[in-house]
């Protein structure tokens, strides 16, 4: 999901079933119209805190996390009264009604979560210290690489080999492997979404990307 960070004029985010804890990424998304994030690992509805700044966010699927808690009412007015603009919650449209309930029923999130030491199954520690050890480092590259590998599995894709990156260093693996594969879960993600256009059109980008590498690699031989 950290991806997000660098898609400000993303529209419409599916993210259900990927056991995402963390919606601070997603703050900067000022486009963002519809969210999609069923069954979840979202503990805390203090989440929403950064989404009250997504003007645009109409429709909102939050259902069958954690933080829905055993009270569907009092869950479903804490949303609509921290995001009134909301047109469709959790596949439910959203009645003036509601809203004016929310007002009441509803508590308003004025704060962002706290955070616990580990988020996401992920080390805070491991992964940000500058002392991590050989062990910690190659934990991370193997969660990283799982979660890279499932979603390519579920398109029928090679996945990745583990000693892709044994070449590198433990810091140049921990970073540009992170990189490597959060921007790959993200396009693996929306390549879902698309149509035949749609992927005719990644196809060809694709490539081009390949061949001006190829030829970048020819040329330093």
């Amino acid at each position: 999901i950290s991806i997000c960070r660098d898609l400000p004029n993303i529209e419409v985010i599916t993210f259900s079933v990927n056991g995402i804890s963390d919606l601070e990424p997603l703050h900067q998304c000022q486009n963002l119209s519809e969210l999609y994030l069923r069954r979840n690992n979202i503990r805390s509805l203090d989440e929403l805190f950064y989404l009250k700044t997504l003007p645009r966010l109409r429709v909102l699927w939050l259902a069958e996390n954690p933080c829905c808690g055993p009270d569907p009412h009092r869950y479903r007015m804490t949303v609509l009264r921290n995001l009134p603009c909301l047109q469709k919650l959790d596949n439910q449209a959203v009645t003036e009604e509601e809203l004016l309930q929310a007002l009441v029923d509803g508590v308003e999130i004025t704060a962002p979560p706290a955070r616990s030491p580990v988020e996401n199954g992920w080390s805070s520690t491991a992964s940000s210290a500058a002392g991590a050890t050989t062990e910690s480092q190659s934990q991370l590259l193997s969660c990283s690489l799982e979660d890279t590998n499932k979603t390519q599995d579920e398109l029928d894709m090679k996945l990745v080999p583990r000693d892709k990156y044994s070449t590198f260093s433990t810091q140049e693996t921990d970073c540009s492997c992170k990189k490597t594969n959060n921007v790959l879960n993200a396009m693996l993600l929306l390549v879902k979404e698309l149509d035949a256009e749609g992927l005719e059109i990644i196809q060809q980008t694709v490539a081009r990307r390949l061949q001006a590498l190829q030829k970048k690699e020819l040329q330093e031989e």
